[in-house]
């Protein structure tokens, strides 16, 4: 017997690349054919049964990654992702260095026996 959402609970579905450049091709062939932005997303949301919010942010993203609209695109923002982890794995390595180096020199001031 399948699960039944709770209500107010967020389905968690995922969906294919396919699927979402699907629905980013209908909403644009949409806006096209009608001349306005005005409920597109929402109606193909609804013939293909997925969520509008869901279906509004890939349009968004999409729109940003070919350069219709102003943002940081999906490269871009992996890549700030990536040197932002090597950026803390630097550091951290620096401060192990730090410590390190600090510990020798001590040892190396500390009178011998």
């Amino acid at each position: 017997m399948p699960k039944e959402l709770s209500p107010g609970r967020p389905n968690t579905r995922r969906y294919t690349p396919e699927e979402k450049a699907q629905a980013v091709r209908l909403v644009r062939q949409l806006r096209k054919e009608l001349g306005t932005d005005h409920g597109t997303v929402q109606r193909v949301a609804e013939q293909l049964g997925y969520g509008t919010e869901s279906v509004r942010s890939w349009v968004k993203r999409a729109d940003i990654d070919d350069g219709v609209e102003p943002g940081v695109t999906t490269v871009d923002a992996e890549r700030m992702r990536q040197l932002e982890q090597e950026n803390r794995e630097l550091r951290r390595a620096n401060e192990i260095l730090r410590r390190a180096s600090a510990f020798f020199a001590a040892e190396l001031d500390r009178p011998s026996r």
